[in-house]
């Protein structure tokens, strides 16, 4: 079991309970598939760098996983052919994310927080 992160770019026109419905829907993938959710983080409405299908807007979720190294093949058949992702992105975490991911969820610091001057 591979630890993993996927970031997932929605169509901005999503409701609210059509995201989180998009949102189940892949969760459910992986872990039927046999993964595990670690962590799910909706970022919500958020500005593109640069137009994509013409839209300046889109709706971000990151979601951090395990799971076999053979699922991400079906993980990416799914991404491509659901019309309301815009783009996604599955990155293979090494020990060192993992242990951060971790530090950062729990409230530890982990030296890159930026300092808030009062």
């Amino acid at each position: 079991m591979n630890n993993y992160e996927l970031m997932v770019i929605f169509t901005p026109v999503l409701s609210e309970e059509d995201f989180r419905t998009a949102q189940r829907k892949f969760t459910d993938l992986i872990t039927d598939n046999g993964g595990e959710l670690v962590n799910s983080n909706p970022w919500g409405l958020k500005s593109l760098a640069y137009p994509i299908q013409k839209k300046t807007t889109a709706i971000y979720w990151v979601a951090e996983f395990t799971g076999p190294s053979d699922f991400n093949e079906k993980l990416k058949i799914q991404l491509l052919r659901d019309e309301q992702v815009l783009r996604f992105m599955v990155t293979r975490l090494d020990k060192y994310a993992v242990e951060h991911n971790q530090k950062r969820r729990s409230g530890v610091p982990t030296g890159t927080e930026k300092a808030v001057e009062a």
